[in-house]
């Protein structure tokens, strides 16, 4: 579940059709099982997923936070058009730098229908092209990526440490009281990073830790949803948490889940209410207005009780603000703990946030 949902109705203006066939979404389901290397790839019969990669860098002058994001988007056009420029599948990209030296989030973007070679989502592995951006998995097991523009680029490569952790059951995450609000869900976590940060015209050898979330649906939300906060945390000693939930107008939670994987495998699953979100500092936005719980406690169910883990932002103007590309406005940012490294996202607290 992420921020890009709500400009999936912007990528909807440059694939307008008249006369069309509504397509038919696949349904999430929990006998889908999810088997690897075909799950890494795309499922153009869903109506959206996504790619995502978050992290901390060490660079020489201390660290960085990143993002590199794609997704795939199925329009609601006649997927029957045989026009090869039928915007049958769409893609869009975010890419993103959370610098405590500028002390604002920098980010770049790219969208496109998927065809010609210069938008493509390979079914069958991890492998996305969008223009001059790239995300691919390697018969090493290895994912790299390039990303970014003028002020950024990112070139990365990620080594997995430890399998896919299968988010709810078996990879069937419920995100709301109906069990048709779910999507199919894994993560990558505890990924080693190595490769080479851009920051205007000095490159920079970088090491560090990632976080690889996959996830596609065709119906996600609650109707009654206007946003979520989500965190994936790399521990410390190995292990992995998540941690997210879905908030209604009043910021009330209306589902909460996710999962904690301790360091030699053993995994627990959360149930519905037993995860918390306890917001301990609130940081508005000079842009936006928005007002984001940038300091939150995570108090998780964990093997032998219960455990708060108080989330601090790298700093706090981590907001990203896409609406010039007919994206949404959300909080995307690096934050640690005593005992862990991660990314936090805070949506809907600028507008409803809606799949």
């Amino acid at each position: 579940m992420r921020a890009v949902l709500a400009a999936l109705a912007a990528l909807l203006l440059i694939a307008a059709d008249t006369g069309r066939v509504a397509p038919v979404y696949a349904p999430v389901t929990p006998a889908e099982a999810i088997a690897f290397p075909r799950d890494h790839g795309s499922h153009p019969s869903f109506r959206t997923e996504w790619w995502y990669v978050t992290g901390w860098l060490d660079a020489p002058d201390g660290p960085l936070g990143f993002q590199v994001t794609f997704f795939r988007t199925r329009p609601d056009v006649d997927q029957a058009n045989p026009s090869a420029f039928a915007a049958r599948q769409v893609l869009f990209a975010h890419a993103a730098l959370s610098d405590p030296r500028l002390g604002k989030l920098i980010h770049d973007q790219r969208v496109a229908r998927a065809g010609f070679g210069l938008a493509e989502a390979s079914e069958t592995d991890g492998a996305l092209v969008l223009d001059d951006w790239s995300l691919r998995r390697g018969p090493d097991n290895r994912w790299r990526t390039h990303a970014g523009g003028r002020a950024f680029a990112l070139d990365l490569t990620f080594a997995p440490g430890q399998p896919p952790l299968l988010q709810g059951q078996n990879g069937f995450s419920r995100k709301g009281p109906q069990p048709t609000e779910a999507s199919h869900y894994y993560s990558l976590p505890q990924m080693a990073v190595t490769g080479t940060v851009r920051r205007g015209g000095t490159v920079v050898k970088v090491r560090g830790k990632a976080w690889l979330d996959r996830e596609w649906s065709s119906t996600l939300l609650n109707p009654a949803a206007v946003g979520w906060d989500w965190a994936g945390l790399n521990l410390k000693d190995g292990g992995a948490l998540t941690a997210f939930q879905v908030r209604d107008a009043a910021g009330k939670p209306l589902w909460t889940g996710g999962s904690y994987r301790s360091p030699d495998g053993r995994l627990t699953v959360f149930r519905p209410g037993e995860l918390k979100f306890e917001a301990r500092r609130r940081w508005r936005s000079p842009r936006t207005g928005a007002l984001y719980p940038v300091e939150q406690a995570i108090v998780a169910p964990l093997p032998g009780g219960p455990r708060t883990i108080l989330l601090k932002p790298l700093f706090d103007d981590q907001e990203l603000d896409s609406r010039a590309g007919g994206g949404p406005v959300y909080w995307e940012g690096a934050v640690s703990s005593e005992e862990a490294r991660g990314y936090l996202e805070l949506t809907g607290y600028f507008g409803k946030l809606t799949l």
